[in-house]
């Protein structure tokens, strides 16, 4: 009943109720389908066999199964391929030419900021504070002067101060 010719109505998937014609027989369960639906291999379980044959050879192109189903005044809506088009590219960033120029600039502006930074920190500590404080205070000023010249830095150094603050008062 599936042979080369034959009109069929795909019943499952996308393609459901659309008129197709079997251009080529692969297995026992599998025929190359072609017509209203997409051209591909298909199940014979999704296919409703009809009476009509059409005069289509082995492998038929498109345009074959076209004239066929014109002959038998059955439209097919023909699709135009999209134009390829040129995928842009994400153009890398050169990164040799930014870090030597930028490390100078910052170097430059954060040097005095540090050392500002240092002293009114440094100052406070050593009066209030006890003796026994004075480890958990070196442990506070060796993130800062390690740390950028970044709010990040600076606000997890404002916290381990008041973390020491707290601390000796505790004490």
């Amino acid at each position: 009943m599936m042979e080369i010719g034959r009109l069929c109505v795909k019943l499952a998937g996308r393609d459901a109720g659309l008129k197709c014609v079997i251009i080529d027989v692969l297995d026992n369960n599998l025929v190359m389908i072609d017509g209203q639906t997409r051209r591909r291999k298909c199940n014979i379980a999704h296919l409703e066999p009809l009476k009509e044959t059409l005069k289509v050879s082995r492998g038929a192109s498109h345009d074959d199964v076209i004239k066929a189903f014109k002959e038998i005044q059955i439209e097919l809506r023909t699709t135009k391929p999209k134009e390829k088009k040129e995928k842009p590219r994400k153009s890398r960033k050169k990164k040799a030419k930014p870090k030597s120029e930028a490390p100078a600039k910052e170097e430059s502006k954060a040097k005095p900021v540090k050392a500002q930074e240092a002293k009114p920190a440094d100052e406070p500590r050593k009066s209030a504070e006890p003796k026994k404080a004075e480890p958990a205070t070196r442990k506070a000023e060796t993130p800062a002067k390690k740390a950028d010249d970044t709010p990040k830095a600076e606000t997890l150094a404002k916290k381990a101060s008041d973390t020491q603050k707290k601390r000796a008062v505790n004490k």
